[in-house]
């Protein structure tokens, strides 16, 4: 299982947190950082700097099929996510008459910024992205042009036929914050800490932050890390 998170240096604990739920469930699991800069170092990623990204990752995360040299299935997530379940599960729903399946969110943002006051921008399919089971040997991929295609092209999965875009279960990218009713904690599979999470001071209470800390305090345990 081919496993791509991405990073950003203002999220370095939601990563660590993000890559110890996997591998919490799923020991065997590959869990590999997308960093901006070692993206550009290997020729991947030559777009400007973008100060409106909300994070370092915002379009890196397209680079996922030709990061695993367009082999196989590849899984990848944002940094802000806590995975409750064993993300062979999530594999087991890879269905290779599709190029890339999401969980199809109908999502309307609550605010106008989001994480550490980035600006939040809306647009269709918005949170789509945010997970993405890729078939990386897919022929939609060779259209796929990280470096010359909008922000939103890429976002909405422009390159991909709708009828190629299969649809995942939405416990797999629980937006936390976003439902009436909380489910019990071992409902969902994978909480997405879409508008911050209890690693920013202004959002350090959200919803399943006491479920967070738990991971984060068996991170450091398992890592021998100190505060």
């Amino acid at each position: 299982m081919n496993i791509w998170v991405g990073y950003d240096t203002r999220e370095h604990w939601a990563f660590k947190v993000c890559d110890y739920s996997i591998r919490k469930h799923r020991p065997d699991a590959i869990v590999k950082p997308i960093e901006q800069r070692n993206t550009r170092l290997l020729g991947l990623y030559d777009r400007p700097v973008d100060e409106n990204a909300s994070t370092e990752f915002s379009l890196t995360r397209f680079l996922t099929p030709a990061l695993s040299d367009f082999k196989g299935w590849s899984l990848y997530c944002d940094c802000d996510f806590l995975f409750l379940d064993d993300v062979k599960e999530l594999f087991d729903l890879a269905d290779p008459k599709y190029a890339a399946m999401v969980v199809k969110h109908d999502y309307k943002p609550k605010s106008n910024t989001k994480m550490d006051g980035q600006i939040q921008f809306p647009y269709p399919r918005k949170n789509w992205s945010s997970l993405i089971l890729f078939n990386n040997e897919h022929p939609s991929h060779k259209f796929l042009d990280v470096n010359g295609m909008t922000p939103a092209e890429l976002h909405q999965f422009d390159w991909i036929a709708d009828k190629d875009l299969g649809e995942l279960p939405e416990r797999w990218n629980w937006l936390v914050g976003y439902y009436d009713d909380l489910w019990a904690y071992d409902d969902p599979s994978a909480l997405h800490y879409t508008d911050g999470g209890p690693w920013f001071e202004e959002t350090k209470d959200c919803d399943y932050s006491d479920l967070w800390n738990q991971y984060y305090e068996e991170c450091l345990d398992a890592n021998k890390i100190y505060r």
